[in-house]
Parts: structure tokens; sequence; C-alpha cells
């Protein structure tokens, strides 16, 4: 407001002095000789410096808020890296996601992170957006206000992949997200098989691969059931083929697929909840269901 109420001022002296003081169209004579005015100079001076000086007070202060997150935040530790988003919640057992999920009206403190290039992390509806940079830690404060699901955009071109490197962010209702917490913790600690398919659907594979135990269908990366026949063919056993697969997926391209498509946010994964993926994708595969 204060930007447009400038704005307007300066564009109606404008359009005042050119009405009022324009030449005839006959008039080629010099303008008359105006010293300056210095009363005038130190008023148009102060003014802004004055105006500026308010403004930057009042953003350090929004600023200032705008980073506190309390004394009771919940705390998302957010890992970027071509072209993919990665989520861990420290607070409860370090689960993991490929969308963000959060509570509505609690504070949340973002922490991230790049595993190589500048990326930026953005949702239009939450208003703020913030760098991440390989190297260094940095911070996010937001309090969701409205149930929905939004984008998670990332802002800065890193690549090939920039256009999609996308995902979601689910804001729930309080009591909702305690309860998915709960379930996905209780299906990370009960059999491998369960904790397995738990860690492969919320890390978003199903979305690229095909794999029958998990119900995947999805053809952007290779097909899991053939697992075995890919370990062969990199003449490798298939636990450490898979393991290395998820951790170094560039180590081994299957035939017919580009290299630099899977992302290797995977690799920080907690070590239970990778193991538990490697033993469901060997079982699975092996079992061909």
């Amino acid at each position: 407001m204060i930007c447009v109420a400038i704005f307007a001022v300066v564009a109606a002296v404008i359009a005042y002095s050119i009405w009022k003081f324009r030449a005839p169209p006959d008039d080629e004579s010099d303008g008359p000789p105006i010293h300056g005015h210095t009363g005038l100079e130190i008023t148009w001076t102060a003014i802004p410096t004055a105006l500026v000086v308010a403004i930057a007070i009042v953003s350090a202060i929004v600023l200032a808020k705008n980073g506190d997150a309390g004394s009771n935040p919940l705390h998302v530790d957010v890992t970027a890296q071509q072209f993919a988003w990665s989520f861990s919640y420290p607070g409860h057992a370090n689960l993991t996601s490929g969308d963000l999920r959060l509570p509505l009206g609690r504070k949340v403190e973002l922490k991230l992170r790049s595993l190589d290039v500048i990326h930026s992390f953005w949702v239009p509806e939450f208003g703020q957006k913030q760098d991440t940079v390989p190297g260094l830690t940095t911070k996010l404060v937001i309090t969701p206000d409205r149930v929905g699901t939004y984008p998670v955009i990332c802002t800065e071109l890193c690549g090939l992949g920039h256009a999609v490197m996308r995902t979601s962010a689910i804001v729930m209702p309080a009591a909702a997200f305690e309860a998915w917490v709960n379930k996905q913790g209780k299906a990370l600690a009960g059999p491998a098989g369960q904790a397995g398919k738990t860690v492969f659907v919320n890390n978003g594979c199903n979305s690229c691969h095909t794999l029958k135990a998990a119900g995947a269908t999805a053809k952007i990366g290779p097909d899991l059931d053939k697992l075995p026949a890919e370990a062969k063919g990199a003449g490798k056993p298939l636990d450490a083929f898979v393991h290395e697969s998820i951790v170094n997926p560039n180590a081994y391209v299957a035939p017919g697929f580009p290299k630099n498509v899977m992302p290797q946010t995977f690799s920080q994964l907690p070590k239970s909840q990778l193991d538990a993926l490697v033993r469901y994708l060997v079982s699975s595969s092996r079992s061909g269901r």
C-alpha cells in the first residue's frame, strides 16, 4: 500500500508538470535558468529516507516473527536433489515420505538441504520460499492454516528435470496427522514385508516402478519384478544389487533407461528403513507375487 501511494503521488506530479509546464508547439527557445532549491531537495530526500527506514523496521519485525518457531514446532528435514524432494520427521522415529504432511495450526520448522545443486522450496499457498544450498542447512518456519493439498515446486533452475521436480504438501487436521504418524510407525515396526512396503509407498517408488506385490504399475523406471534378471545381468548378488541400485542408482542402469533419472535421495533413508525396503524388494521379486 505504501508503494502504491508513493507511485500515485509521483505519477500525479509528473502528469501535472507535463500539463502545466509544457511548451507551446511553436516555442523552440531555451527554458529559463533554474537554480537548485535547498529546502525542496532536503524535503524530497528526507521523506523517502524516513519511509525506507520505517519499511525496513517493520520488515525486520515481521521477518523475526516469521522465523520464530516457538517452543514446540514440528521439525521436518527436507532433502532436495535432482529432481525430487524427500521429507523426514525426526520427532517421529525419522519417518520418511515423498510428500510433505503437516498438521493444521501448528508451527512447523523446515530444515532444508541439497545434495547436489541449488534448489528452491516453494509452496505458493504458504507465501514463502527458501533456497536449498549445497553444504548449508537453511530454515523456513510456517504455520499451515487451511486443510488441503498444495503443490511443492522447485523455483530454481536446477537441470533438465527441473520442471518435474514437484510433489505435494498435504495439510490435515491435527488428529488426522497424529493418526497417520501412528499408522506409519506401527507399519515400520511390523513384519519386514509390511515395513518394506510402507517405505516403498511412502517414498513414491510406486509412482515410477512396476511391482506386483505393491500393486504398482508405473513404467517410468525398470520393472522391479525383474530384479533377479537385472542382478544377473549386472553380475552381482541380488541383495547387494538392490541395495546399490537404491543408494547409487547410476552404478547400473537397466538397458533402455537413461541415467540420472532416479534421484539419490533414497540414500538418506534411515538404515532400518533402507534395509526393510531392500528385503521387501528382494523377496517380492523372487516370489513374483
